[in-house]
């Protein structure tokens, strides 16, 4: 693609989508003024301090200073480079763009938007086969009598592959797709003896697995009855570019419209307690992908919900009641309302709900205690609290110990809940609160020692000093500018490499007489860290419009010439030092320096007399 067909792709693609309907996609948006807000997807976000303008069209998270526009957003949400993003947009937007010479099968493995079609074309293919071919006939059995019904297989596009090594891997070519991109997207194994691959699949019923944009991303498989009986019960899609198993919540993408609604989310552990959830009406239901409950799963759900009740579905069996301890450690690391529902009778939620109904199943999820009332009474059951001295004290350090060491998010309300938590703890043990407090300080580890949830790293960028900041702040806002500033200073001027870039493109852009304003900067400027950089001088600049602009502009220019002085008689100075000069021009320098220095002292008295600061103050 030529340098002009890129530019112009961009424009077109950036008029065509709306950066609120975007950021709104991922994240639940509200209006505060003229802009809206949300939850930041980058750090443990309590209050909503992600910004997004949309009359700037931009974004910005101030605590992880990470920014931009459109391109910057999904650029960061799904990990990806600039072009991949581009792309990704323009297919959001059915906007065309130029293709790539050469033929053959499409895209590349590295290519995510290329994996995002396979990954969905592939679901189809498995989903029409459960639905249509004779071969899927126990797979369609097996879902009956699960008492899943039809109307949750097409909700949930359940799917099956049939028990044959090559049934995708030939499919694939007739779409178009390489093995390569099947390997990647972990649909395909490569043959341990031998070449060629196989369907990781075969012979299982699938759950197709979606991210929260309703995205296909990954698959699970269930072996059906009779099957292979040396083969594991579930297979997960391996970790791959598109699938995180400790990212990603099954049922999510259909589940989020009423977390958002109720304020709630029930997080089963199977993909079928999930399913017959939502077949009993519970549409805030969601599953693990065969790992435990974990802090980056809360925060995906804190997305929906500022104030998420998280509830826990356990099996009534001996596993689930030993879960105790790490969902106590969850409750006190991600800081969130986490009830525990453990299920009477050795049930799962599927067996449960088919067997008592959900009147019964509501009844037990509003009775279900929080995380420190269920450890309490997992970790005291069959203890005598009065009479067996012992096993009260066993339990008491267990319970604390496990308080103590657990990450916290290191929020301005730790002590406060801290506080509560230990005051229940003393309450329950019946013991004096002091002691409770001081057996949590010997057991709570340094602060070094905590991991906790940690905020997103901010951008890589040089720091840029006041004087910098000041002129690009000021071009920012009067890009127009540019043509009387550019007589006096250079890019090479400028210490800050994105800072000079920044400045660079001003410059150029006005050589080819296109005003350097903050639509077009974000357009000719593909790197995250520059595009952060634009939006945080958009938003100080409008922050200083009501100041003088000749002053300022006067007052900036005047610090970059004073600055190339000092720059010039720091080498003079230099020379000096070393002895370099003759006498007469060592004496030339001395008297530069003299003059140079009084001059500054009578700038900085006039200013204090006007009461101006200096541009070059940070």
């Amino acid at each position: 693609m030529s340098t002009q067909a890129w530019f112009d792709a961009k424009q077109r693609v950036k008029q065509a989508i709306d950066i609120v309907d975007l950021v709104q996609s991922y994240l639940p948006l509200r209006r505060e003024g003229r802009g809206f807000k949300a939850l930041c997807p980058w750090h443990d976000d309590s209050r909503p301090s992600l910004q997004v303008n949309s009359d700037r069209q931009s974004f910005k998270c101030w605590v992880c200073d990470i920014g931009g526009d459109i391109f910057s957003f999904v650029m960061k949400m799904e990990g990806v480079e600039f072009p991949e993003a581009l792309k990704m947009l323009a297919d959001r937007a059915n906007i065309t763009l130029e293709p790539a010479a050469g033929g053959g099968p499409r895209g590349a493995a590295d290519d995510k938007r290329v994996l995002y079609q396979a990954m969905a074309w592939a679901d189809a293919e498995y989903h029409r086969c459960l639905q249509e071919s004779p071969e899927a006939e126990t797979a369609r059995s097996y879902l009956a009598s699960r008492h899943i019904t039809p109307e949750m297989v097409r909700r949930f596009q359940l799917g099956f592959a049939p028990l044959r090594w090559d049934w995708i891997v030939e499919r694939a070519s007739g779409a178009n797709f390489s093995t390569a991109v099947l390997e990647r997207i972990g649909l395909v194994t490569r043959r341990k003896q031998g070449p060629g691959f196989y369907d990781r699949f075969r012979g299982r019923v699938l759950f197709p697995i979606f991210d929260s944009q309703g995205r296909a991303v990954g698959t699970g498989g269930r072996v059906l009855p009779g099957g292979d009986a040396d083969a594991a019960k579930y297979v997960n899609s391996p970790e791959t570019p598109l699938f995180s198993k400790s990212n990603l919540l099954y049922g999510l993408d259909l589940a989020r419209d009423a977390i958002r609604k109720t304020g709630a989310a029930l997080v089963m552990e199977g993909y079928t307690d999930c399913i017959i959830a939502h077949q009993f009406g519970f549409h805030n239901a969601v599953a693990v992908l065969g790992t435990a409950l974990g802090a980056s799963h809360v925060q995906l759900l804190r997305r929906y919900a500022e104030r998420v009740r998280v509830v826990l579905v356990l099996d009534g069996d001996e596993a689930g009641r030993k879960r105790a301890k790490e969902v106590l450690e969850l409750f006190v690391a991600a800081n969130v309302d986490l009830r525990v529902l453990t299920l009477p009778g050795q049930m799962d939620p599927a067996d449960y709900l088919l067997t008592h109904g959900a009147a019964r199943f509501t009844e037990l999820m509003q009775s279900a205690p929080d995380a420190l009332a269920h450890a309490f009474g997992v970790t005291t059951a069959g203890i005598d609290l009065r009479a067996d001295v012992q096993g009260a004290s066993t339990a008491l350090k267990e319970i604390i110990s496990t308080v103590g060491r657990a990450p916290r998010p290191g929020q301005s309300d730790d002590l406060l809940r801290d506080s509560v938590i230990i005051r229940r703890i003393a309450r329950d043990f019946d013991v004096p609160e002091i002691q409770a407090r001081k057996m949590m300080s010997e057991l709570r580890r340094p602060d070094g020692q905590r991991k906790g949830p940690q905020a997103a790293p901010a951008s890589v960028r040089q720091p840029i000093d006041a004087l910098e900041r000041e002129l690009l702040e000021l071009l920012s806002q009067f890009p127009e500018l540019i043509e009387q500033v550019a007589l006096s200073v250079q890019p090479a001027q400028f210490v800050s490499d994105a800072a000079r870039g920044v400045f660079a493109a001003c410059v150029d852009l006005w050589g080819a007489g296109i005003v350097p304003d903050f639509e077009r900067l974000l357009l000719e400027n593909d790197d995250p860290v520059v595009k952060n950089l634009l939006v945080e001088l958009d938003e100080r600049g409008r922050e200083k419009s009501g100041a003088e602009t000749s002053t300022r502009l006067r007052d900036v220019l005047s610090g970059f010439e004073r600055r190339q002085q000092e720059q010039h008689l720091r080498g003079r100075t230099a020379a000096l030092k070393q002895r370099n000069l003759r006498e007469e021009d060592a004496l030339a320098v001395l008297v530069e320096l003299e003059r140079h220095e009084r001059a500054r002292q009578a700038e900085i008295e006039q200013r204090a007399r006007e009461g101006i600061s200096d541009p070059t103050d940070g």
